[in-house]
C-alpha cells in the first residue's frame, strides 16, 4: 500500500486558501497536479530547445476556470527546478504590451518585480542574481588560477572575465548600454556602493522616467521605453545563460485584456507586438528564451478583436484540419485545454479531502464512493457538459468539506442529498445533460 506524503502545514492552508478563493497557488502544485500530462510534456520539450540556445512562444488557450493559470504555476514550478529563471505578469488595463501611456513599459516593470529563481520563487531576484554572477565569477577564478582569496591580482583576474561577457554582448541590440550598466553594477559591488548599486538595479527595472534623471544619477542618457523593453528582455535571457542558468521563460497572463481594448488601432499595435516576439523566437532572433502567453479561446481565435484579427498572427496560428478534442496537436503554436475528465477530477478531489484533514488536524473519513458521488452531482448540472471548469468544482468541494469539518454531526451523505446539492438527481439516466455525466460514470468502479 502506497503511504501518502503528507502536505506542510504552511503548503496545506496557501492550497486550499487560494484555491477556495479561485487563485491559483505559487507554492505546493505538485501536490493537487491531475492530468494535463500531453501539455507539459509538450511544454517541457521546449524547455529542452531553449537550455540549447534555441527559443520557443506558445499560446495557451482555455475558458475562464479551466486551468490555464494552474498549468502556467506549474510549468514556472518545472522550469525554476531545471535552472531557469522566471518573469511572469498578468495583463491588465494598466498593463500591455504596447500603449500611448507606458503600458507596454509597465508590463516590463511587472515581469522584472517578478523574476524569480529557484532560492528565490516569490520574485525581487535580480539583485541576487547580479551578485551570485559575480560571487561565481570570483569562485571560478580562484579555483582556475589556483590564488587565495589575499591575491593582489584576484581583483583584475576577475574583472577580466566579467568584461569578457560584457564585450560580448556589444554586438546585441542595446547591448553595449546593457553591459555599460552591468559594467558600473560590478564595480560598485567590488567598492561596496550599495547606493550606485540601487541606482543600477533602478534602472534595470525601467524605473527612470526620463534621460535627464537617469543621467543626474547614474551618468547615462539611455534609459528601458516603451518601444525596446522586449529587447531588454533578450538581453536578459542571453546574459542569464552566461551567468549560470539555464534561460528566461516571460509568462504572460491575462491575454484577454488586449482584446478588450476598445481602439482597434491600439489592439493592432498590441498585436504587432506579439508578432514580433513570435517571429524572433522562431527565426532564431532570441535565444535561451521562451515565452508562453495565455487567453480565452474568444481573446485568441475571434477575427473581428482576437489575436486572430491581426492577418499576420492568425495565418501562422490557425489550427490545422486534424486537431480535435481528444487528440489535439501539442506541437502547434497554440496548446488548447480540453476539459479535465470527471476521472481526472475524481483523483483531484481526492487530494484536496487529505490535505484538508492535514491542515486542520483530523482523519479523513470520506469514502470513494461519497466522492463519486459529488463529482456525478456536479457533472450532472444543467449545462455542465460543456460549462463546469475545474475553478467551479474546487470552490464546491473545499466549501463542503469546510462543512463539514465546522458541523461535525453533519455527514457528507445527508449534504449531497439535500436540497441544495441534489438538483440534479431529479433527472432520470438519458434526460438532458445528465446523459452526458452518466456516460462518463458508467464504467466507475469504485
Amino acid at each position: 500500500m502506497e503511504i501518502r506524503k503528507k502536505v506542510p502545514k504552511r503548503i496545506a492552508g496557501t492550497l486550499i486558501n487560494s484555491l477556495k478563493g479561485g487563485v491559483v497557488p505559487r507554492i505546493g502544485l505538485p501536490y493537487v497536479t491531475v492530468g494535463r500530462t500531453a501539455e507539459i510534456q509538450a511544454l517541457l520539450h521546449d524547455v529542452d530547445v531553449i537550455s540549447d540556445g534555441g527559443a520557443s512562444f506558445r499560446f495557451i488557450a482555455g475558458r475562464y476556470g479551466s486551468g490555464k493559470s494552474f498549468l502556467l504555476q506549474t510549468i514556472r514550478n518545472y522550469v525554476m527546478d531545471r535552472g531557469f529563471v522566471v518573469v511572469d505578469a498578468d495583463l491588465s488595463p494598466e498593463r500591455r504590451l504596447q500603449g500611448t501611456r507606458g503600458q507596454g513599459l509597465a508590463t516590463y516593470r511587472e515581469l522584472l518585480r517578478n523574476m524569480s529563481t529557484k532560492t528565490r520563487p516569490e520574485g525581487g531576484a535580480l539583485t541576487l542574481i547580479l551578485d551570485r554572477w559575480i560571487s561565481a565569477v570570483q569562485a571560478e577564478t580562484l579555483q582556475e588560477n589556483e590564488m587565495t582569496p589575499d591575491d593582489p591580482t584576484l581583483s583584475s583576474a576577475v574583472e577580466k572575465k566579467i568584461l569578457q561577457v560584457i564585450y560580448s554582448m556589444n554586438e546585441l541590440v542595446h547591448g553595449f548600454d546593457f553591459a555599460r550598466l552591468l559594467t558600473m553594477y560590478y564595480q560598485s559591488y567590488v567598492t561596496g556602493d550599495e547606493e550606485t548599486k540601487g541606482k543600477v538595479i533602478k534602472w534595470f527595472r525601467g524605473e527612470y522616467n526620463t534621460k535627464t534623471e537617469a543621467r543626474q544619477e547614474l551618468g547615462v542618457t539611455i534609459i528601458i521605453t516603451d518601444d525596446d523593453w522586449y529587447e531588454y528582455l533578450k538581453l536578459f535571457a542571453w546574459f542569464l545563460k552566461k551567468a549560470g542558468y539555464s534561460g528566461m521563460m516571460i509568462m504572460i497572463d491575462e491575454l484577454v485584456n488586449i482584446y478588450k481594448i476598445p481602439n482597434s488601432i491600439t489592439r493592432q499595435y498590441n498585436y504587432e507586438k506579439i508578432l514580433t516576439m513570435y517571429n524572433d523566437t522562431l527565426q532564431g532572433k532570441a535565444q535561451y528564451l521562451g515565452i508562453i502567453m495565455c487567453g480565452t479561446p474568444q481573446c485568441i481565435e475571434d477575427r473581428r478583436r482576437g489575436v486572430y484579427s491581426y492577418e499576420a498572427l492568425r495565418s501562422r496560428l490557425q489550427e490545422g484540419k486534424f486537431s480535435v478534442e481528444g487528440a489535439r496537436d501539442m506541437l502547434a503554436p497554440v496548446i488548447r485545454l480540453d476539459a479535465l475528465t470527471a476521472e481526472e477530477m475524481l483523483v483531484l478531489v481526492g487530494k484536496l479531502a487529505d490535505i484538508h484533514a492535514d491542515l486542520y488536524g483530523y482523519e479523513n473519513n470520506i469514502s470513494d464512493e461519497s466522492l463519486a458521488d459529488f463529482i456525478k452531482i456536479e457533472f450532472g448540472r444543467i449545462g455542465a457538459d460543456s460549462k463546469i471548469t475545474p475553478r467551479e468544482v474546487i470552490r464546491d468541494f473545499i466549501e463542503l468539506l469546510d462543512i463539514l469539518y465546522q458541523h461535525p454531526d453533519q455527514s457528507i451523505e445527508s449534504i449531497l442529498s439535500s436540497d441544495e446539492f441534489s438538483y440534479a438527481k431529479s433527472l432520470e439516466p438519458g434526460d438532458g445533460p445528465l446523459s452526458g455525466a452518466t456516460d462518463q460514470f458508467a464504467e466507475f468502479t469504485i
